[in-house]
């Protein structure tokens, strides 16, 4: 009886994740998604612990003391970094949660075959490529962690023959699986999980720092599949359906970015960021003309005699936490009859959607958030440009020259409009260390400096 009453909760929690799921999918929505998927999860949890401590070979006490010990200790520290996190911190604090999926993939696969050893053989593969993909996702959200915290180099890791070696890890970690469902044993299993890691590490390590945001919702897949695996091995259907939609929805969003990034999703996942042949495209070096500098009275100006405005944001806003004094502004202009959009890149920021929640942050409206396709054909009717941290995604490059690490990227087309105006500390190359021409095409304008302080001129200008 209690058994069917937790799989009857178990049900509504799986509905509760997929309408969590459909109401992330719009902004407006995003909030309710979120809190139905907060209570889904709530749900999940509580009938979890109830069958554990119907299950529990020890006292009812003794378990749920363990339990209640092991959620506070998870709650604590979850909410103590969740508060001192930024928000340019959040690629990072992502990628090393998902790194906690997969660690405990592997501990749950190991913990299955300890407990059950003469297992069948359906069970055993269950294990064996729960720890396989647990592994790989464990390393590979470590690396991502440092590459994006910068505790390591965001240029990618181009090893002689590196598919060659990831070919080979694969081919290794098929034979041991047959060795290890013929005579089942802890060799094999140890012997494929330091193969999977290595790989894990490898895979990520070659991509570079360009590709990013691929990678964390690539990541986020392979932590759905980790967590499904560890589903088939616990027999727990929610866990199985939760992974599974995770795991789906997460290889879906990386499908959708290399597209709108005009990238094979295999060549990411298999080299680095403007690789080719084995060795790194190099960046032109130095600068590539004369650029013309301005101050934010003179953007002012600007502003006061456009009629249309398009704000393009990218990571350096989200750097110089330049949200509101750009919320502000955007307010100020709509207020005296000037048309302000923004034209969001899939890919702006470190994450996925980063730039979209910056601007919900600082309350701009949703409307006014267009995507790439959306805004591009309204680029050459429009006055002014106020590119604010972005570099990659607005480079002419990406159309104009095939030899550039970023050809055939889609970019918005900012160039077309009567006037751009660029918010940079300096002239250096964007995250992908490519540089840019837009920067030094006769309608464009560099402002250099903090682009808050700079924001926060331009108004007081106005």
């Amino acid at each position: 009886m209690l058994t069917s009453a937790v799989q009857g909760v178990y049900l509504v929690a799986a509905v509760l994740f997929v309408l969590s799921l459909a109401g992330l999918s719009r902004q407006e929505s995003a909030r309710r998604g979120n809190a139905l998927g907060m209570a889904g999860m709530v749900l999940a949890l509580g009938a979890t612990v109830v069958l554990a401590v119907d299950r529990s070979e020890r006292s009812a006490t003794v378990t749920l003391v363990l339990i209640a010990a092991v959620l506070l200790v998870g709650a604590t520290v979850g909410t103590w970094r969740a508060r001192r996190v930024e928000m340019t911190q959040m690629p990072e604090m992502i990628a090393i949660l998902h790194s906690f999926v997969g660690v405990a993939a592997v501990l749950v696969g190991f913990n299955s075959y300890l407990t059950e050893p003469r297992a069948d053989a359906v069970h055993q593969v269950e294990v064996f490529l729960g720890v396989l993909i647990g592994a790989v996702t464990f390393t590979g959200s470590v690396v991502a962690y440092l590459k994006l915290s910068a505790r390591m180099p965001s240029a990618p890791l181009t090893l002689p023959g590196r598919n060659l070696l990831n070919l080979g890890a694969l081919v290794a970690s098929g034979g041991l699986m047959a060795w290890f469902l013929a005579s089942p044993s802890l060799p094999p299993l140890l012997l494929m999980t330091v193969i999977a890691l290595a790989l894990g590490w490898h895979l990520v390590a070659a991509i570079g720092g360009g590709d990013m945001p691929v990678v964390v919702s690539m990541l986020n897949s392979y932590s759905g599949w980790a967590a499904a695996a560890a589903g088939f091995m616990l027999s727990n259907d929610l866990l199985i359906v939760t992974g599974a939609l995770v795991g789906a929805s997460g290889a879906i969003l990386s499908y959708l970015m290399c597209r709108a990034m005009n990238r094979s999703f295999v060549s990411v996942i298999l080299g680095g960021f403007g690789t080719g042949g084995g060795t790194v495209a190099a960046a032109a070096p130095g600068e590539q003309g004369t650029h013309t500098e301005v101050q934010a009275a003179d953007v002012a100006a600007m502003l006061t005699g456009a009629r249309s405005v398009v704000i393009t944001p990218g990571y350096g806003m989200a750097v110089a936490k330049a949200q509101y004094p750009v919320a502000d502004l955007v307010q100020r202009l709509r207020a005296a009859g000037v048309d302000v959009r923004f034209g969001v890149h899939p890919v702006a920021g470190r994450l996925p959607g980063h730039m979209n929640v910056l601007l919900a942050e600082a309350r701009v409206p949703y409307d006014i958030v267009l995507e790439m396709d959306e805004i591009n054909d309204d680029l050459a009717d429009t006055d002014v440009v106020l590119v604010i941290g972005a570099n990659d995604t607005v480079n002419p490059a990406a159309l104009d020259d095939p030899a550039s690490p970023i050809a055939g990227m889609p970019v918005l087309q900012v160039w077309r409009a009567k006037q751009v105006v660029v918010f940079k500390r300096s002239m250096a190359t964007g995250y992908a260390g490519v540089q840019n021409p837009l920067f030094f095409r006769e309608n464009t304008a560099m402002l250099f400096g903090d682009a808050k302080e700079q924001v926060e001129r331009i108004v007081r200008a106005l």
